[in-house]
């Protein structure tokens, strides 16, 4: 009987122990970032946002996604109506609408330049400058070659590849190359 429990729970364990992206808060990704550099990718959503769900569950579900993730980015989870007061490079950034339903938090309104839509998700460089800003619902198969193309850094242009010919090659999954 014990062998059987003991079985089950290997096989249990092996079923769920697959990758997860790890989340972090907007400061924790900067002074990681500061630490050991690493591109930033931000996910930008809100609670009411039915998409923004379906993103979490099929793309940032994936696990090659999560992976490749993990490795290349800092993820942030950036709810785009917290009243969390944010300090960064030198500004401070609310929710000004206290109290009030569906207010922009005014991060998220720098981040994608005032064009407010749920699911957005941004990439960032190691110094915190502004890759990419990609909106609505992405699923695996058409998000891994925006991230691939940011994470592997293949948009320097001392690499001399345009996304039109990447996007053209690309294959996901990556396998042993990513």
């Amino acid at each position: 009987m014990k062998r059987i429990v003991t079985a089950l729970l290997l096989v249990a364990t092996g079923l769920t122990a697959t990758a997860q992206i790890k989340w972090h808060t907007f400061e924790e990704a900067v002074e990681l970032c500061k630490k050991n550099p690493k591109k930033i990718f931000i996910d930008v959503y809100t609670d009411w946002c039915g998409w923004c769900k379906v993103y979490d569950k099929n793309t940032f579900g994936d696990p090659d996604i999560a992976e490749y993730m993990n490795r290349h980015f800092y993820a942030v989870k950036f709810n785009a109506e917290t009243y969390d007061t944010i300090r960064f490079q030198g500004h401070t950034f609310v929710n000004p609408g206290v109290g009030g339903r569906r207010s922009t938090h005014m991060l998220a309104a720098s981040l994608l330049n005032g064009k407010m839509s749920y699911p957005t998700v941004v990439f960032m460089n190691e110094q915190f400058q502004l890759l990419h800003v990609q909106n609505g619902y992405l699923t695996p198969e058409q998000f891994a070659p925006f991230m691939v193309y940011i994470g592997d850094t293949w948009y320097d242009p001392s690499k001399n590849t345009s996304w039109e010919n990447f996007s053209k090659e690309f294959k996901w999954p990556l396998a042993e190359n990513n």
